[in-house]
């Protein structure tokens, strides 16, 4: 790429993301990034049928205390039904990595509609991602950043593992070497090569999706939470995960506009 007529600061940025296949930085409006914490705990103590305690980051991090794996996945959809109620809260999310997202993806911006969010107890093995590329199926277009942002910090097999882009393509045309010994044998041949995401509350982590990621069981004694959308470039392709279904535009330049309602007057093609 031509890095001349981007800023240095967005050709370092470049050269981090494609060596890395992540960048993390500090999130851009922390009031924005507070809400959608505060939000989400508000709907897990509903839930639960208790009071919101004032410390919110040690109630997120404990919340084994008052809920067992079996009604874990009850409890996160129903948070992610009242998140979605929420009408701030896509526009909030942006907001914490406005001009990230742009800088890596596009000023013209397809968002998704549902949340992700991982709620990872200590110890229970049932909250598992295996090791897998969101390339490697039909569903997810290369073109697609993921951005993921923490509700507490995350550290260790509290966090998630990507592989780095150079090795990642390296494993890739290993792969059928492990159709018959499966994923688990891939990992385990591959764990020295993992990136394991350190960050805190308070930063932002935009990966590809196009390389290895997953996580493993927590072995830390806290809980993880972790929201995660993609974002792609409006006018990239799409693959299964379509716009209007899965992504909804966000950021349509008035350019743009004029250009998908212009028609061509008659006669002039005769």
């Amino acid at each position: 790429m031509n890095q001349s007529f981007i800023s240095k600061d967005d050709a370092d940025l470049t050269d981090e993301f494609v060596r890395q296949g992540y960048v993390i930085r500090a999130a851009e409006d922390i009031g924005a990034l507070d809400m959608l914490r505060r939000q989400t705990a508000s709907a897990a103590a509903n839930a639960l049928g208790i009071e919101l305690p004032e410390d919110i980051g040690g109630f997120l991090n404990g919340i084994q205390n008052y809920i067992q794996p079996d009604g874990l996945n009850a409890m996160r959809l129903t948070i992610i039904d009242s998140l979605l109620s929420e009408p701030d809260f896509h526009a909030n999310y942006f907001k914490c990595a406005k001009s990230l997202v742009e800088s890596l993806a596009s000023n013209e911006l397809a968002m998704q509609r549902n949340i992700g969010l991982s709620v990872q107890l200590p110890g229970d093995e049932g909250s598992l991602l295996p090791l897998h590329s969101d390339a490697w199926g039909s569903e997810c277009s290369p073109f697609e950043v993921v951005l993921w942002i923490p509700l507490v910090d995350c550290f260790d097999t509290k966090s998630m593992f990507l592989l780095p882009p150079e090795a990642n393509a390296a494993w890739v045309s290993r792969l059928p070497e492990f159709e018959d010994r499966g994923i688990e044998a891939l990992y385990k041949e591959i764990e020295p090569h993992l990136s394991w995401i350190n960050i805190k509350y308070g930063d932002v982590l935009v990966f590809t999706p196009s390389v290895m990621h997953g996580n493993r069981v927590n072995g830390t004694a806290e809980t993880r939470w972790s929201f995660n959308l993609r974002f792609k470039g409006l006018f990239t392709p799409y693959s299964g995960k379509r716009l209007g279904e899965y992504f909804m535009p966000i950021s349509l330049r008035p350019a743009s506009r004029v250009g998908l309602e212009f028609e061509m007057p008659g006669g002039f093609n005769d």
